[in-house]
């Protein structure tokens, strides 16, 4: 048996902000998402190493190195670099710049450095570091391999100011 239709109009209740909003806004199309972030997609022109737990991307520029490093969650210099390196502490200068995630580093005499992105860094030799939270960090970095420090114009070791 077929439903049978009301001919009395409904009374209709005024559309909310919200509806009437929605109603006259143009459609909008869903992007996809990336599979890849762009930060840690492959880097064009670079070389593609792996270094102790370290994912990192050479490419030259100048007479300096430009490295994109992927430090992934639970990095910890003087777990995964140590035994590779096989020195105490990190004895390489870090310059550049903190693209993503947190990396906290801790000198010699004790003193503790945090660093989040984004942001500038100078890191000295003679540290240990550590990425904090659930993501990697990202930092690119520029060196001139042995020479970082002194065409840098950085102190050898870490120095208060």
């Amino acid at each position: 048996m077929a439903k049978k239709r009301s001919t009395a109009k409904r009374a209709r209740k005024a559309p909310t902000r919200k509806a009437a909003r929605a109603a006259t806004r143009r459609p909008t199309r869903r992007r996809k998402a990336t599979l890849t972030d762009p930060l840690l997609a492959p880097v064009k022109g670079a070389e593609r190493k792996n270094f102790g737990h370290v994912r990192v991307d050479v490419g030259r520029a100048g007479a300096a190195r430009v490295k994109r490093m992927v430090y992934p969650v639970g990095f910890r210099w003087s777990v995964d670099m140590k035994p590779v390196v096989g020195t105490e502490l990190c004895m390489h200068a870090h310059v550049g710049f903190l693209a993503h995630g947190e990396i906290h580093v801790e000198y010699a005499d004790g003193c503790v450095v945090e660093h989040k992105a984004p942001q500038i860094v100078a890191i000295e030799p003679g540290h240990d570091g550590w990425v904090v939270g659930n993501e990697p960090v990202v930092m690119i970095e520029f060196d001139f391999e042995n020479e970082t420090v002194a065409r840098l114009g950085m102190p050898e070791t870490h120095r208060h100011q």
